[in-house]
């Protein structure tokens, strides 16, 4: 295999064939030791991480695959904590796609002014620039237009992919008594047909989720869901 990319969370490693193999670290986002699903630095490493994150991945990717959801999933190995998936063309530069229940994180940073923390949110999607540098700028609609990164219609079709998979990934959860507050996606366009799909993983690393109005840690989200 040879090494295309060192991640923050994985790295990855071409397989051939448009396939790409993802290995799972035990390494989480964050600052100064606290984990945030929206930081675009190493905060932390928890050992089990990585394990815990493939196995929720797994099972959200199958349900997915299970409701005709274009991804690029094609097998998990726990064993060896990698997933293999088709290979994709990053949109841009690499962006990344949050969906929002409740006004938390940076979004009530940014809005605190005109909204209660933890105040609902009606599947709110978000685009920001993968750009550590700039702090990950949020962008809007017109700009992705402008600026040739996303046309109309495309941001239109990942808006309404990202609603449709939340509302999925948000229901499976409330089946345990879980309550997803959001949730950061990535998407990219297939190598071979250039159709657009959900790309990277679905794990505790990338979403906030509460149960009984406590926030609950990537890892024990896994046990609590998975058992």
């Amino acid at each position: 295999m040879k090494l295309i990319y060192k991640g923050k969370t994985k790295d990855v490693y071409s397989l051939g064939e448009n396939e790409v193999l993802l290995k799972f670290k035990d390494d989480v986002t964050g600052t100064d030791g606290v984990f945030d699903p929206g930081a675009n630095t190493v905060g932390l490493t928890i050992e089990g991480v990585g394990k815990s994150g493939l196995r929720m991945t797994k099972h959200f990717f199958e349900l997915l695959e299970a409701n005709n959801i274009a991804t690029h999933y094609v097998s998990a190995d726990l064993n060896e904590v990698s997933m293999t998936v088709k290979e994709a063309d990053v949109l841009g530069k690499g962006l990344e796609v949050i969906c929002r229940y409740r006004a938390v994180g940076s979004f009530y940073r940014r809005y605190a002014a005109y909204c209660e923390e933890a105040q609902k949110l009606d599947a709110l999607v978000e685009v920001t620039i993968k750009d550590d540098e700039r702090g990950d700028p949020v962008i809007s609609e017109d700009t992705l237009a402008m600026l040739g990164i996303l046309t109309n219609d495309a941001y239109q079709e990942v808006k309404a992919l990202t609603q449709n998979i939340c509302g999925l990934i948000k229901s499976e959860l409330a089946k345990k008594g879980l309550d997803l507050y959001d949730i950061k996606l990535e998407f990219g366009r297939n190598k071979t047909t250039g159709e657009i799909m959900l790309i990277d993983e679905i794990s505790g690393g990338n979403m906030r989720v509460y149960k009984d109005g406590k926030y609950i840690v990537p890892l024990e989200l896994e046990r609590y869901f998975l058992g």
